[in-house]
């Protein structure tokens, strides 16, 4: 019986045993299997977020004060906040979560957000498109008012005095409007509008017109100001943020659940581990591997707590140095300005020398003259005993053949580096040209003089030539026997070098093929209603049909190094001497003709 009760005893020990080393197991693998990384990877992609949705905002406040001049940076922050919040939303749909529906309802409410700050900017772009564009043009107004008057011979001085301080007063008081809007302002600044709508019976049509433009972009800046500014706090009042900080919460809770649990297992297991070490105590010697077992998990256990430590710390780190990298980014972002014509038209030219200059780089990289190196170093070698090397020797024998193949691929070398070198020369000569021409019209600026056309023509020419000749473009002139007629040089110029330009960036894009673009310049019209009409036409990429209305709009291009300035220039100078710019195109692939006109009669007035 006793033999029985004992053997049964060590059957109950050893069944305790087993049990209790199977429950420690579980504990194990239970606070082995937690991962925290994800939880880290989440919050970090949380901050990315924030940071994104102040960049988006910064950006739009940015625009509003006309630090940016066009809206590829409030697209850009939209793109990346759609793929890291899908992301987000992949990686959180990957993960059992306790609080998944909360979760799921969090990241649609901020998707929502998203949506509606979007709404919000496109609106805001609109608007302040045409508050930018009145309030760069105010001066403008304002000094064309100013000359109109200089002009005016008689009338009443008082009168003209009064308009002037007028509208220094209202663009002066516009202006500090921009910055500072209030129904006062607004106030004051329509009394000196209602001020100079009286003055204006008493003056000339010309200088009526002008107060009327101006007065029209004073109250386009007035209507569109309070609209910008409402805007820009409805942007701010989105809760973008607020939305992250909700499931940044939702996660957070949920790491400290899973903290807590896997600290109830910790807790656990001490305790069955501790009734373990008693049962192995109480069965002796033959269980004491029992014994190291536990003693082996117990270490495990603290490694896995120092691993886990660890890595939360080098998580942290990483978080901070990606915030911090994130943050230094924010404050280093700037705009890019818009290059003046001489810089762009010499960078036409720049690129052909920056060409010629990587030619030459890489002749010399590749050159062959490092064999000639290795063979005077094999003729170093057996200088004791050169004969025999060059008549005996394998090696040797080669080397007199080598050498003269060398000369003759050294010579080719040498006068095709000569060659890119003199295309470089030419290259930097051009610059020269386009520099002195340029500068031949630098002090005649919105000066009416009598001018060939023909002559300006071939300077604008003369400025893209280097461009031209580089992308094979062969130039046709049609050019009708126009007389000498007063134009605005500078502004044709400006006009003329920007469409040779563009004609000759879309052929570039068009493969590789002859290209032909034609310049015609006639006139047109009735004898009391002449227009100067100059085409440009090219055989390029062409213009798709929804992109033929915006073409001129400030900060819209089609090409992805463009700022979308040059045509809308170009057109703001058609119109100031009152004619216009227009485009035509048969679709993509198939060319475009630019078309300007100006009224010779007008001009000549």
């Amino acid at each position: 019986m006793n033999g029985a009760a004992k053997g049964f005893s060590r059957l109950s020990i050893l069944g305790l045993a087993v049990a209790l080393a199977s429950i420690l197991a579980f504990l194990y693998v239970r606070t082995q299997g937690r991962d925290d990384s994800s939880y880290f990877e989440n919050v970090a992609l949380l901050r990315q977020l924030k940071q994104l949705d102040a960049r988006w905002e910064l950006d739009a406040i940015k625009s509003k004060v006309g630090i940016n001049t066009n809206y590829d940076s409030l697209v850009d922050p939209l793109l990346d906040l759609n793929k890291l919040r899908e992301q987000l939303q992949a990686e959180l749909s990957s993960r059992p979560h306790v609080s998944g529906r909360a979760l799921v309802d969090g990241t649609e409410s901020f998707r929502q957000a998203v949506e509606e700050k979007t709404r919000l900017i496109e609106h805001f772009k609109s608007h302040n498109s045409v508050l930018r564009n009145s309030l760069a043009f105010l001066p403008t107004a304002a000094d064309d008012i100013q000359k109109a008057m200089e002009k005016v011979s008689g009338g009443d001085p008082n009168t003209k005095r009064r308009v002037s301080i007028g509208v220094n007063d209202a663009l002066l008081a516009i202006l500090v409007y921009s910055q500072a809007p209030s129904d006062e302002k607004t106030a004051e600044i329509q009394l000196e509008l209602d001020h100079l709508a009286a003055y204006r019976t008493n003056l000339p049509a010309d200088i009526g017109e002008g107060i009327e433009i101006f007065s029209s972009h004073i109250n386009t800046v007035l209507r569109e100001q309070p609209e910008v500014n409402g805007l820009l706090r409805n942007i701010a009042a989105v809760p973008t943020a607020a939305r992250i900080n909700d499931i940044e919460t939702l996660l957070s809770n949920e790491q400290h659940e899973a903290e807590v649990q896997a600290q109830r297992y910790r807790q656990y297991l001490l305790v069955f581990a501790v009734a373990l070490g008693g049962l192995l105590l109480y069965a002796a010697t033959n269980l004491f591997r029992s014994y190291s077992v536990i003693n082996r998990i117990n270490r495990k256990l603290e490694e896995a707590n120092a691993s886990l430590e660890q890595r939360v710390k080098e998580r942290t780190r990483e978080l901070s140095e990606a915030q911090s990298a994130l943050v230094t980014s924010a404050r280093q972002a700037g705009m890019a300005e818009i290059a003046n014509n001489v810089l762009h038209n010499v960078g036409n030219v720049l690129n052909s020398v920056n060409v010629s200059a990587e030619l030459v780089s890489g002749k010399i990289r590749q050159s062959k003259a490092q064999g000639l190196g290795k063979s005077v170093q094999l003729m170093n070698e057996h200088a004791s005993d050169l004969g025999d090397f060059l008549t005996r020797d394998e090696k040797g024998k080669l080397l007199p053949a080598y050498l003269n193949k060398l000369a003759a691929t050294l010579v080719t070398e040498q006068q095709s580096v000569l060659e890119e070198l003199e295309s470089l020369t030419k290259s930097i000569d051009h610059i020269k040209d386009i520099v002195a021409t340029q500068q031949s019209y630098a002090g005649t600026r919105s000066i009416i003089e009598e001018v060939q056309v023909r002559d300006l023509l071939e300077d604008a020419l003369r400025m893209n030539a280097g461009a031209l000749a580089r992308h094979q473009v062969t130039v046709i002139k049609e050019f009708a026997d126009v007389p000498t007629l007063p134009l605005d040089k500078p502004r044709m110029l400006q006009i003329m070098v920007n469409l040779i330009s563009n004609a000759k960036d879309a052929m570039n894009g068009a493969g590789d093929r002859v290209h032909l673009m034609t310049l015609r310049a006639d006139t047109v019209g009735p004898d009391d209603g002449r227009h100067l009409r100059i085409r440009v036409e090219d055989d390029g990429e062409g213009i798709a049909p929804e992109n033929l209305p915006r073409l001129f709009v400030h900060g819209f291009t089609t090409r992805r190094t463009g700022h979308g300035f040059g045509l809308h220039s170009c057109a703001l100078a058609a119109k100031e001497m009152g004619g216009s710019l227009t485009a035509r195109s048969d679709g993509p692939g198939k060319g475009a003709i630019f078309t300007l006109e100006i009224p010779i009669k007008r001009l000549s007035e």
